[in-house]
């Protein structure tokens, strides 16, 4: 009897470890925040970013995407971000889609420009670059390009 109380305590332990992990990971400020305001970005391509995915300014977190959607004229993936406030951008500031590195993930980085204009809450950034696409570029690599032009050395 005392073996089965024994287990039981030990399952109950293991169970409010676990419960208090996921209130812990659950916390995180993801949108709707007061302490933000929201800004779009229109992007050709937002692979291996989703909503919550973090925005990075000098590697420095300073807010998250809060909405992806495709716009079915332009078909580029329009972005809203939310950024922290008292953070005050230039209006000719850059926004990118970086990875971590080979095997890391990817996260939205921007990149400030010199304008003494600021962008206002609601605003677009217009300077945009999406996703790379890895595989692309390797198998560019592997084929010679895209161009059609034949291997060096190979005669016509």
């Amino acid at each position: 009897m005392s073996e089965n109380r024994a287990e039981i305590l030990a399952g109950a332990a293991v169970l409010a470890v676990a419960l208090g992990f996921l209130v812990w990971a659950g916390r995180g400020e993801v949108s709707g925040s007061s302490g933000s305001y929201p800004l779009q970005a229109a992007f050709r391509s937002v692979e291996g970013i989703s909503v919550g995915t973090d925005v990075r300014l000098a590697g420095v977190k300073i807010g998250a995407v809060t909405a992806i959607r495709l716009d079915p004229k332009t078909f580029f993936a329009e972005t809203t971000i939310a950024v922290d406030q008292g953070i005050e951008l230039p209006d000719d500031s850059a926004i990118l889609v970086s990875a971590e590195g080979l095997l890391g993930g990817n996260y939205i980085e921007i990149i400030p420009g010199g304008s003494l204009d600021t962008l206002a809450p609601g605003d677009e950034i217009l300077d945009t670059q999406g996703a790379v696409s890895v595989l692309s570029l390797m198998m560019k690599f592997a084929g010679g390009g895209a161009d059609g032009d034949a291997p060096q050395g190979a005669t016509e």
